[in-house]
């Protein structure tokens, strides 16, 4: 491709590539933080599962 096409072309669409990829980026940041957060919940419901187990009374079987 000429140089010729790149400055126009990059002027033209460049923003809103840019915009895209930022908005691209900002959404894998919300689902990672979101990821951390379901993780830690699972962790700590895990640790209320067992807490809960061990303090049932056994059954007579």
């Amino acid at each position: 491709m000429p140089d010729s096409l790149w400055l126009p072309l990059l002027t033209e669409h460049g923003p809103w590539a840019l915009m895209v990829f930022y908005l691209l980026w900002r959404d894998q940041q919300k689902e990672a933080a979101t990821r951390e957060v379901l993780n830690r919940n699972s962790v700590v419901l895990a640790e209320i599962t067992t807490l809960l187990r061990e303090r049932l009374p056994r059954g007579a079987g």
